[in-house]
């Protein structure tokens, strides 16, 4: 779809007409109906793009595309429907390939659910992407690739060692889109993602990310278990900087990108401790966490090192952890959820 705009102030008279033409883009979401899928959807929308997504509807949630469903393309479909890919492909510009079983411990119960989703789903949505000529893929891979190393922070240049079944899916995907890449020749970028967190993230599964179960335990009044001395670290990202950086990845030159591997975070990490004191005031709980064993398949410290993002793709950390923990309380306190007493 092509948009044609006239300046007003050079369509004066006695200046020249300046005629602008912007192509509106055509990008397809994969698990569109989850957190950061459906937090792209919003964002692509937002700028006026031609958005389709497609989720199954297995980790992501109808509601969570409730408002923008009349103002999309959408496609209940698995990914690991070849011809569902084909079909969610064709005309497509950009796939934003989110759709995934995000979870270390469910991984580790379920290695082969794990690795039918995470690697064979990712296989046909880059068989689909390359035959429907799509522009470039951009994959939400993760940090877990990088294992329990003790170096500190990660950069892309280190090798991985992948603890969870979970991690060595996500990093054979990545390898898949760099093989894709130089086979075919289909542009291809892969985000390690650091711990994404925010608004619409799901707490109520036994596999959320920590800063959802915490803000909904403690916003009720729970108690909740920390795993392990509470000194994990984490490089807690909000969701506005992953979504940037999707959006950065899609539009970069080639020659900056294309079949490169970037890790999309913020270059500082927080421990469990520290995330539990800063939620307290934030959600009113008065009391202490309660502390359990380390779970199997956990790393001990994530930090990443985001030189490459920033110098190839103009990446910038737009949200701090802090006002995105606010943002993410006060999101969870809209839908409903008391404040402790």
């Amino acid at each position: 779809m092509k948009v044609t705009v006239v300046t007003a102030a050079q369509s004066q008279a006695g200046h020249r007409s300046v005629i602008i033409e912007c192509i509106m883009a055509k990008y397809l979401v994969t698990g569109a109906a989850g957190f950061i899928g459906s937090s792209l959807v919003r964002a692509l929308l937002e700028r006026g793009e031609q958005v389709r997504g497609i989720d199954n509807f297995s980790t992501g949630k109808r509601e969570n595309l409730t408002e923008v469903l009349h103002r999309m393309d959408f496609r209940e479909a698995d990914i690991l429907d070849l011809d569902a890919m084909h079909q969610a492909c064709d005309g497509v510009d950009y796939v934003l390939h989110q759709a995934a079983i995000p979870s270390v411990p469910k991984s580790v119960i379920d290695p082969l659910g794990s690795n039918r989703a995470n690697v064979d789903g990712t296989v046909n949505v880059l068989i689909a992407a390359r035959d429907a000529k799509v522009k470039r893929v951009v994959y939400a891979a993760s940090s877990s690739a990088y294992g329990d190393t003790p170096t500190l922070p990660k950069h892309e240049a280190m090798s991985p060692n992948p603890i969870s079944p979970y991690a060595v899916a996500k990093l054979a995907s990545e390898l898949y889109m760099v093989s894709f890449y130089r086979c075919y020749g289909l542009e291809t970028v892969c985000l390690r993602y650091f711990n994404i967190f925010g608004p619409r993230q799901d707490p109520s599964s036994p596999y959320s990310g920590v800063l959802a179960k915490f803000s909904m335990q403690m916003l009720r009044g729970e108690q909740p278990t920390i795993f392990g001395d509470g000194e994990t670290s984490r490089d807690f990202t909000f969701i506005d900087n992953a979504v940037s950086a999707n959006l950065l990845a899609c539009v970069a030159p080639a020659a900056e990108c294309a079949g490169r591997v970037f890790n999309c975070a913020t270059g500082r990490r927080i421990t469990l401790n520290e995330t539990f004191a800063a939620l307290k005031p934030l959600t009113g709980y008065k009391g202490a966490a309660k502390y359990g064993p380390e779970r199997s398949g956990d790393i001990k410290h994530s930090l990443a090192d985001i030189t490459l993002a920033q110098k190839h793709l103009g990446y910038k950390v737009l949200v701090n952890f802090e006002d995105g923990l606010r943002r993410t309380v006060e999101w969870y306190k809209s839908q409903g959820q008391p404040v402790a007493v």
